[in-house]
């Protein structure tokens, strides 16, 4: 990338990952004149090394990505979830195989109209077809590998300049720069935030026999086991191509460091007495990854001319699957939000226009973190009393159709004041 320079545009966003890249596009779908800074070059992010994870991709969030002209280059790479299966248990004997009790809760696409639940996609998928469509975008400028050395924000607007030297103009400032985020921290927003004394244990699973579009939630004394359905490939690079799920696996985190590191037949084992055979037998080759797990919640999204989405405004539990269905709705609200001012001819960086934002999505990331935290607390743990409850609990849900349909449309992404975009409809 050439040095110095400079740039004029509506919007400066600070950080290209799934959901900064999602706000650019959108934006710049809509007319504005969008800058992107990431430290990361986009080669880096699309290596297998980089992030072995998979995402659930809600039907609201799969609307928005549909209408931005996103879903088409990832459409062929997104296994569709036709059936949710949660299950209270515990880990079988050595060698043996998991055990989960008899009470359960079911969800069944048919009972909302026979459209996928979700889709589940890996990152790497997602940002293959993330970088695909803001190359096709004129309005929007890409600066990465690139560090923003300096921001100031003023009244009338945001003057930046990065480490290569290019002065950048802008109304307003997006933070979408992860959990750790520098513009939030310079601005002074707090946050109220927690570590989880549990680990996340991530890789694909080969197995005997086809999921058939069914997802897979055992709630373990450590935490939630996930096997979420994959489309077929390899599980190594030119490898065989087998039936595969992606392993979403809660544990202790001093467990979890040295279950990673098993031997992989081992390994296997280990989520044989947690799952069992029902997907006949499972297979691990290739890179697991393993991270830490935690809460936090800004106290504010939003300062003068900057505004926070995304695992800067809220990093979640993944017991539910839904952290970057969030960040989603964050992008389809603010893009509404600024492109609905737009319109009118104001000021998109002004306060007031933002209050709007920061109320509509707060309710929904409260929501989220109270009830994912809440889950993550009554599920991971073993006491007799809280299991029974907690079976007789899914079982009375699954047993109540109207209540069913209101949980699975709400994990689907389509309750409350949803923006256009996850209505499915332009913005």
């Amino acid at each position: 990338m050439a040095r110095g320079g400079s740039i004029d545009c509506d919007l400066l966003i600070v950080g290209g990952g799934m959901v900064g890249l999602t706000m650019g596009i959108a934006s710049a779908v809509a007319g504005l004149a969008v800058v992107v800074v990431d430290r990361e070059a986009p080669e880096s992010q699309l290596a297998e090394p980089y992030d072995g994870r998979s995402s659930a991709i809600a039907r609201g969030s799969q609307q928005v990505f549909e209408g931005l002209g996103i879903w088409p280059l990832m459409a062929a790479q997104a296994q569709p979830i036709t059936d949710i299966r949660v299950s209270d248990g515990r880990p079988g004997p050595p060698g043996g195989l998991g055990w989960a009790s008899g009470l359960f809760l079911h969800y069944d696409s048919r009972q909302v109209g026979g459209v996928p639940l979700g889709y589940i996609v890996e990152n790497r998928v997602t940002r293959e077809a993330l970088v695909g469509r803001a190359k096709q975008l004129p309005a929007l400028t890409w600066l990465a590998p690139e560090v923003l050395a300096a921001l100031e924000r003023t009244t009338t607007g945001v003057t930046a300049r990065t480490a290569a030297g290019v002065e950048i103009t802008a109304r307003l400032v997006v933070a979408a720069d992860g959990r750790n985020s520098a513009l939030r921290r310079a601005a002074g927003i707090g946050v109220q935030s927690w570590d989880y004394p549990q680990s996340g244990i991530v890789c694909s699973v080969g197995h005997e026999l086809s999921h058939e579009g069914v997802a897979h939630e055992h709630f373990l004394p450590a935490g939630p086991f996930a096997l979420l359905p994959m489309t077929d490939g390899p599980l190594v690079a030119g490898g065989p191509e087998v039936h595969r799920s992606s392993l979403v696996w809660t544990e202790r985190r001093a467990v979890a460091d040295q279950v990673t590191k098993l031997g992989d037949a081992a390994f296997a084992e280990e989520l044989m007495r947690r799952f069992g055979d029902s997907l006949g037998r499972l297979q691990v080759r290739g890179r697991r990854w393993c991270y830490p797990l935690g809460l936090l919640h800004a106290k504010r999204y939003l300062a003068r001319r900057l505004v926070l989405i995304g695992d800067a405004a809220h990093a979640i539990h993944p017991i539910a699957g839904q952290g970057l269905n969030l960040g989603i709705r964050d992008v389809a609200a603010l893009a509404e939000t600024l492109i609905d001012a737009a319109r009118l001819g104001l000021d998109i960086g002004q306060e007031d226009q933002l209050v709007r934002y920061e109320r509509w999505r707060r309710f929904d990331a409260t929501a989220l973190v109270t009830v994912t935290d809440a889950l993550n607390r009554l599920f991971s743990n073993d006491l007799p009393p809280v299991r029974a409850a907690r079976d007789l609990g899914l079982a009375a849900v699954d047993r109540l159709p109207g209540v069913k349909r209101l949980f699975m449309r709400h994990a689907m992404g389509l309750i409350g004041d949803l923006p256009r975009l996850v209505r499915g409809e332009p913005l």
